[in-house]
């Protein structure tokens, strides 16, 4: 009589946590050989800088860089948290650099950029959550290049008190904080922060400086709800953004926060005309869009609207 067939044993079964979807047809990163692209890298490596372009993987790495736009992370590449969403390696970070902020304003001289995103990893660790080293880098980058529009994409300095004045008091010309995701998800995606004090932080950032333009974003495709979206739209307008980004969340690897969907480019379309019905003063939402995508053209386009 013939054994029966076991199951093979469930800890040698490598089926991964959450199976990776197959990218859609209007996903697609490409590859460059341009010399702007090769430029790019080559002063980002020379600087021993580090981006976020290349720590979240972003898809859109070739197209930015190609056009010699990078967005600088500053404050090393390790974070005090750990959002299900994001690639960027968790861990206990180094010691701040002190000659950070003169690489950064040299390769934004190097880079001959007109406007410049600067972000960093959550710092924790630190009493001010980073904020004093921020503003330097923001200072010394204006000081090296006067004519350079300066973007800052911030933590959310929980529990720092006003740590996010600091960076403030050094007049970035848009203050940007994302919301990621809406508030049912944040246990699950964003546990290391709270969705009503990331707007209590945008809320402030406005409400302390009138000129700066506020901008925010969040990711479609972790299991949200439409009319879950439109709240959060809501939610910004009432602490006075100005700018609203919607991209498709493109899950790294298996350990990370399931993809739920992709959405179609039409949908995205969708959510667009609904944010420009609430009042904001611009809309970028795309499957591609991010935080920092077309940043500089979009800077002028909400100079514009402004004085229109």
């Amino acid at each position: 009589m013939m054994d029966k067939i076991r199951p093979r044993h469930p800890e040698k079964v490598k089926n991964p946590v959450n199976p990776i979807k197959k990218k859609p047809a209007w996903i697609r990163s490409r590859l460059s050989d341009s010399k702007e692209f090769f430029l790019t890298k080559t002063v980002v490596n020379q600087n021993n800088l580090v981006t976020v372009c290349q720590e979240a993987n972003c898809p859109n790495i070739t197209e930015c860089w190609s056009k010699r736009h990078a967005t600088f992370m500053i404050m090393g590449d390790t974070c005090t948290r750990a959002c299900a969403f994001c690639d960027v390696k968790t861990g206990k970070p180094e010691k701040l650099d002190q000659f950070e902020p003169i690489k950064i304003a040299n390769a934004v001289k190097k880079l001959n950029l007109r406007h410049v995103v600067i972000t960093s990893v959550d710092r924790d660790d630190l009493p001010d959550g980073g904020s004093t080293h921020f503003k330097e880098v923001v200072e010394i980058t204006r000081k090296k290049n006067p004519n350079t529009t300066i973007e800052v994409l911030t933590p959310d300095f929980l529990r720092k008190g006003d740590s996010y004045k600091i960076i403030l008091s050094a007049y970035p010309d848009v203050f940007n904080h994302n919301i990621e995701t809406v508030p049912r998800l944040y246990v699950k995606v964003r546990p290391g922060a709270r969705y009503f004090s990331s707007l209590e932080l945008l809320k402030n950032a406005k409400k302390d400086n009138k000129q700066v333009f506020t901008k925010s974003g969040i990711m479609v495709g972790l299991g949200e709800e439409k009319d879950e979206v439109i709240q959060v739209m809501d939610d910004l307008r009432s602490a006075n953004v100005d700018f609203l980004t919607i991209g498709q969340y493109l899950q790294p690897t298996a350990k990370h926060h399931p993809l739920d969907r992709y959405y179609h480019p039409d949908e995205f379309k969708d959510l667009e005309i609904i944010a420009k019905s609430k009042g904001f003063l611009l809309v970028s939402s795309s499957p591609l869009t991010r935080s920092s995508y077309h940043a500089d053209e979009d800077f002028a386009k909400l100079k514009k609207n402004r004085h229109n």
